[in-house]
């Protein structure tokens, strides 16, 4: 997790701290860290003086600091497709009834920027905010299908291929074969790949240019439909990634500042 620099250090220290998801003290970080206490300390202190983090003396713990929520707001407003999907997303749920997925990738990972839960909601992993593996999962087929040649070999360096079920499609020459398809007929699918009795269809999110966004996805439960009644929200699905995509470019998303984010 080293970063460059003095810079990319106070970033993994930051990362630390957030991946408790809880206020934590300074003796179960050092547990966890790759630099020495006097170090941990200094990159703490300095955080905690600039408003990134927040100190607790009663409790003696770190947590996010407000500095760090409003810069993240900031860069979830500008760069998230959550704010333009918002009324699509809206639409969808509503008159399919099933759970709907918004998601853009990060450092090859799936990074669920907005989520509606169905009208009967089933457990999964799922969350905005939350990241999760793109080799196994509806919207993460999507989008890799559609990078280019140089960003998808990119993106595959980064996957785990962990087994997560008996249908987990755990290696390159398997994901790989799965792009193909994905890409000739225009939708991915996720049969209980990356969580037992959950299955979704998922469309990519792409400009008019081809330039790969994101994407959207209904998500199911095999207790209660099959892929035959899922799919036949493809064209649906389908249209509304083309709605966001048009929305997309034509207000937040530049050349230049896609060309960013896919690099990244």
């Amino acid at each position: 997790m080293a970063g460059d620099g003095t810079i990319g250090k106070a970033c993994d220290v930051l990362e630390q701290v957030a991946a408790f998801e809880r206020p934590v003290r300074f003796g179960e970080l050092l547990e966890r860290s790759e630099f020495p206490k006097a170090t941990l300390y200094r990159f703490l202190q300095s955080l905690t003086n600039q408003g990134m983090l927040h100190y607790e003396p009663e409790r003696q713990t770190y947590s996010p600091g407000m500095r760090l929520v409003r810069l993240a707001h900031s860069a979830w407003t500008h760069s998230s497709l959550a704010p333009i999907a918002r009324p699509f997303l809206d639409a969808l749920s509503a008159e399919t009834g099933e759970t709907v997925h918004l998601a853009q990738l990060d450092s090859g990972q799936v990074l669920y920027v907005d989520k509606r839960n169905a009208q009967r909601p089933i457990e999964m992993y799922s969350e905005a905010g939350k990241v999760g593996p793109a080799y196994c999962t509806g919207v993460g087929k999507a989008m890799m299908a559609y990078l280019d040649e140089a960003q998808l070999e990119k993106t595959i360096s980064q996957q785990s291929f962990h087994r997560f079920t008996d249908k987990t499609l755990a290696s390159e020459k398997a994901l790989r074969a799965d792009l193909v398809k994905i890409r000739s007929r225009g939708y991915a699918v996720d049969d209980e790949e990356h969580e037992p009795g959950i299955i979704c269809i998922a469309c990519p999110i792409l400009t008019n240019g081809g330039r790969m966004l994101g994407a959207l996805s209904v998500t199911g439960s095999t207790g209660r439909m099959d892929f035959e009644q899922l799919q036949s929200w493809v064209p649906r699905v389908r249209r509304v990634a083309e709605q966001i995509g048009t929305e997309a470019q034509a207000w937040r998303f530049p050349e230049g500042q896609q060309n960013r984010m896919q690099a990244t």
